[in-house]
């Protein structure tokens, strides 16, 4: 890894920037959007091949955020790595924003996918993969699913026709913070043993805590080729990662702030403000 301290940082001011974005708009999703913060922060910070100044550069590694609800974290994560201004995050989900709710590759410069609708974003995420395999490129994918999303056959789907077509140039995260919308996913729909399915499904798996910065990154670090399976990293993340306010609500899916609410998570971004990791 090449700084460990530089990427917890980095991890650091998306979390900041994000409870700042959704906190100024009133409401949102900020849960899943903070379970996944560590994972952006190794993927933009330390692993993936990127260019903010060249952003449709060829020869980039691509990141489709399938679980499109968590749109905030990737948008403070492309501007804190200089895509385009800090201060435009606090337009999200205004009129005339180039920052919707979910992303929007015709909007926002860095997204690579437009997603929302689960299940839809790790489809693209495998077309893309085969296409660079074919063509014989380097580029690498990397794609986050919501436990939740899951849910949705159409994963299961494009899971299949990742293992058929060995798309080891593609890697995927599952975000097991084990709620959604409805409740947590043993309510809703269990999700039984992720691994093993995983890996009847053609995939070599690993689980690791969704805040071990340096064990996602020794996970990815290296390119995968030869007969090697595609793999998909489960992370044992927790909703609201980061912010103990979040991290002790029954459900923080999505919150629409009240004065007491809105309180806590502005304590919460002063405390991480004061904060030097």
């Amino acid at each position: 890894m090449k700084d460990v301290q530089e990427v917890r940082d980095l991890a650091r001011h998306i979390r900041i920037e994000t409870l700042k974005m959704l906190t100024g708009l009133g409401f949102g999703h900020y849960g899943g959007s903070m379970s996944v913060v560590e994972t952006l922060a190794v993927l933009y910070g330390d692993v993936m091949r990127i260019d903010p100044k060249n952003p449709d550069w060829q020869d980039r590694d691509y990141f489709v955020l399938s679980k499109g609800h968590a749109g905030p974290a990737l948008y403070a994560t492309l501007a804190l790595k200089g895509y385009f201004p800090v201060s435009e995050l606090q337009t999200l989900n205004q009129n005339g924003t180039r920052l919707p709710s979910h992303p929007d590759r015709l909007r926002t410069t860095g997204v690579d996918a437009t997603t929302g609708s689960l299940g839809q974003g790790v489809s693209i995420a495998a077309g893309m993969a085969l296409s660079h395999k074919l063509a014989g490129r380097t580029n690498r994918v990397f794609c986050i699913l919501g436990d939740g999303e899951l849910n949705e056959g159409q994963c299961w789907e494009a899971f299949q026709f990742i293992a058929h077509h060995n798309l080891h140039n593609l890697t995927l995260f599952i975000d097991y913070n084990k709620q959604q919308l409805d409740g947590t996913l043993d309510d809703v729909i269990k999700p039984f043993d992720l691994a093993g399915k995983f890996s009847a499904f053609g995939f070599d798996v690993q689980t690791i805590k969704g805040d071990d910065i340096v064990a996602i990154s020794e996970a990815v670090t290296q390119v995968r080729h030869g007969e090697q399976r595609p793999l998909v990293v489960i992370l044992d993340s927790i909703k609201g990662q980061g912010v103990k306010y979040l991290e002790q609500l029954a459900n923080s899916h999505h919150l629409r702030l009240t004065p007491d609410v809105k309180l806590e998570i502005e304590n919460a971004i002063a405390e991480l403000e004061a904060t030097h990791v």
